[in-house]
Order: structure tokens, then sequence, then C-alpha cells
């Protein structure tokens, strides 16, 4: 193997392991975002509750005072 070849390979490694690191931390921060997505839902979700024993009528009919 000649140097010159040698030499390209070793550049293409380090760019290899550049883009590498560059996609872990993308991958690092989008976890980060999904955690505080998660959690902000959580509390949304204990605050806003619903009600289980709440009735909803129909739709389509009247209000009683019509």
């Amino acid at each position: 193997m000649n140097d010159e070849r040698f030499i390209d390979i070793e550049h293409k490694l380090l760019h290899q392991e550049v883009l590498l690191e560059e996609l872990h931390q993308v991958i690092y921060e989008q976890q980060k975002k999904i955690d505080q997505m998660d959690q902000e839902l959580k509390t949304f979700l204990k605050r806003y509750k619903p009600v289980d024993n709440l009735e909803i009528g129909p739709g389509d009919q009247k209000p009683p005072h019509y």
C-alpha cells in the first residue's frame, strides 16, 4: 500500500469519526427534548385530568330551556 492511499484512508476515517460525533450530539439533544416534552405532557395530564363521571349529552338535542 503506498503512502498516498494510506493518507487518503486516514483522512476518510477521521471524517467519519467527526461525522459520528456530530450525529451523536444530535441524537443526544433530541433525546433531551423528548424527555422534556414527556415530562411536560405528564404535568399537563395531571393538571387537566378528565373527570370520569362527567355526563355529556347528545350534541344534536336542544337544551331544556328551548
